[in-house]
């Protein structure tokens, strides 16, 4: 197996993990609290949502460290992993949960405040799941990950 075999298998289950299990959840919070669909639309698109959060979850990942590299090269301040992280997120995540909110019949009405929510949401959420995807690599062992600061 070649040197970046294993980084790649447990990156991407890390990711995977991590992509997953937030994403059911803060996304049945949203779903529900705040864009006023019913429990079985935001079942039916938590269900939805975990295949494609499989598909997505390393190509995210490894989007997510673009920007943290493109945001460290701007400033070297802490801050700059958060706004990476946020930016990350808002552009990665919004355009997929507008298509699996179609795909199971919510209204444009409710697509358009999921997806507002959501985006306004990850000025804090993106950050959140920034420090859990990177307790997620520390826990799945990921070979030399070193954790962003």
């Amino acid at each position: 197996m070649s040197r970046k075999g294993p980084l790649c298998i447990r990156n991407a289950a890390a990711d995977t993990f991590a992509m997953v299990i937030f994403c059911f959840i803060t996304g049945m919070f949203i779903e529900i609290f705040i864009s006023g669909m019913t429990f079985e639309q935001s079942l039916a698109s938590r269900t939805l949502s975990i295949p494609v959060n499989i598909a997505i979850a390393w190509p995210y990942g490894v989007f997510r460290d673009l920007m943290l590299r493109q945001g460290s090269r701007l400033s070297s301040a802490p801050f700059m992993k958060n706004i990476a992280d946020l930016l990350a997120y808002v552009l990665f995540q919004s355009p997929v949960y507008a298509a699996i909110l179609f795909t199971v019949g919510a209204s444009t009405d409710q697509i358009i405040t999921a997806v507002s929510s959501n985006a306004a949401i990850s000025c804090v959420m993106g950050v959140f799941y920034g420090y859990f995807l990177d307790a997620c690599r520390k826990a799945f062992k990921v070979p030399g990950y070193t954790q962003q600061a």
